[in-house]
């Protein structure tokens, strides 16, 4: 039986092996196993919402144990350490509690196929000060690490001469952009849980971002709309301001200036794991990617293939796929595709990557981004409801793609009834 490793449950490994898992693992067709240092899956672009409070990670995040059960592959928790591809094994490190008490040793796990799904982590360019002062929004416990500090903050305000809490947010992609909005919606939010005395004027957040505009991947309207959705927020948006410190008080600029700031937030690029750089000999770039051939398959192994952030993909055009949640969904569809064709000695099929435009929400305010599609010539700007309806759509697809329609109709109708019962802020 063909053994089937997926390293990583983000997105698109968390959909292959969904995938794989019903139509193979049910049959006995094969053995298809997810490795996950987590155990719990949370949809990456609601990471912003989960800093903010506006989402409980503890009620929305899926537990990776039970959905193995419920479609046919198997769960193991562990950290890729290293990959032995003469022998087809891959080591998987130690773990430990916060303690540092041994939960599980080392161990080595078989593969026939091995997919690489691992994501990405935030890139600090070797910024002075940043790994010691910011926080990364990279990962669920780097939300609630932020979470946890911000409403310490709220706490504080009023006492020890605390009067304003400061966030700065380097980077001014969509994750800077979303969590910019995002910030002053739980502000709103939690003056009605006890916080009377907080308004308004005690959040002052700082947008910094080194290049001309923000959201440089989208249109310059776009981006134009979105910075001024911000500018009315009373966000202060700092474009053309190159970091090159952080420190305790805040961020230091190219230009001497001193941003102050309790809180920093790092989301200025990502990167693949460190560990990734040149792992068992493979092909990677700059950016510890492994780079990858129009099948998926990584250049160097055909038995190893790789999807989402932490893959290179060339583009017939030119330039690479980006890393975009609807990249890693597309990319799980292919892989699932090409392994079920091998394993029946079929040809591959090649990647084409489609974009569908993009779009950035700016929490309950407003909702910006394009569409591109077969309807129209080239891009569409929408805004507003029609957008906000989009944008909660993608994530509803991700659900479909885990659950299918008659279970995520249940799920929507949970949610529905929590914003009734539950308050609408985590305050814990």
């Amino acid at each position: 039986m063909c053994k089937i490793v997926i390293v990583g449950g983000g997105a698109g490994g968390l959909e292959l092996a969904t995938k794989l898992g019903d139509k193979l693992g049910r049959s006995k067709k094969a053995h298809v196993t997810l490795v996950d240092k987590n155990r719990t899956h949370l949809w990456k672009p609601l990471l912003h919402e989960v800093a903010a409070g506006s989402m409980d990670d503890g009620i929305d995040a899926l537990s990776y144990r039970a959905h193995a059960k419920n479609h046919g592959f198997n769960f193991k928790l562990g950290a890729l350490a290293n990959i032995d591809r003469d022998n087809k094994l891959i080591q998987l490190a130690e773990l430990v509690d916060e303690d540092g008490t041994q939960i599980l040793p080392e161990s080595q796990l078989s593969y026939d196929i091995l997919v690489m799904a691992l994501g990405s982590i935030s890139n600090d360019f070797n910024t002075k000060g940043v790994r010691e002062h910011c926080i990364f929004l990279d990962s669920p416990q780097q939300a609630k690490k932020f979470h946890h500090r911000m409403l310490n903050k709220y706490l504080q305000l009023g006492v020890q001469e605390t009067k304003q809490v400061s966030v700065a947010i380097v980077g001014a992609g969509a994750t800077g952009v979303e969590l910019s909005a995002e910030l002053f919606n739980s502000l709103k939010q939690v003056s009605s849980y006890g916080f009377e005395h907080i308004s308004s004027a005690d959040l002052k957040v700082s947008l910094v971002e080194a290049g001309e505009k923000i959201l440089p991947a989208l249109p310059e309207r776009i981006s134009g709309s979105a910075h001024q959705e911000l500018s009315k927020l009373g966000v202060d948006v700092r474009t053309k301001t190159m970091v090159t410190e952080a420190t305790e008080q805040g961020l230091l600029t190219k230009d001497g200036e001193l941003i102050k700031a309790d809180l920093i937030v790092w989301a200025a690029g990502i990167k693949a794991p460190d560990f990734m750089k040149d792992i068992a000999g493979l092909e990677t770039n700059r950016s510890n990617q492994l780079v990858v051939k129009s099948t998926l398959q990584t250049s160097l192994d055909d038995c190893i293939y790789a999807l989402g952030d932490c893959a290179s993909c060339a583009l017939p055009e030119g330039g690479f796929v980006p890393p975009r949640a609807q990249s890693a969904h597309q990319m799980a569809s292919l892989v699932a595709k090409n392994i079920i064709a091998s394993i029946n000695k079929k040809p591959l099929s090649d990647y084409k990557y489609t974009d569908y435009g993009s779009l950035v929400s700016l929490s309950n305010y407003s909702t910006v981004g394009s569409l591109m599609g077969n309807l129209m010539k080239g891009s569409m700007m929408i805004e507003g409801r029609l957008a906000r309806l989009v944008y909660i759509s993608l994530y509803r697809m991700h659900q479909i793609a885990l659950h299918g329609y008659m279970r995520t109709g249940l799920i929507t109708l949970v949610e529905s009834i929590n914003r009734v019962l539950r308050p609408r802020l985590k305050l814990h």
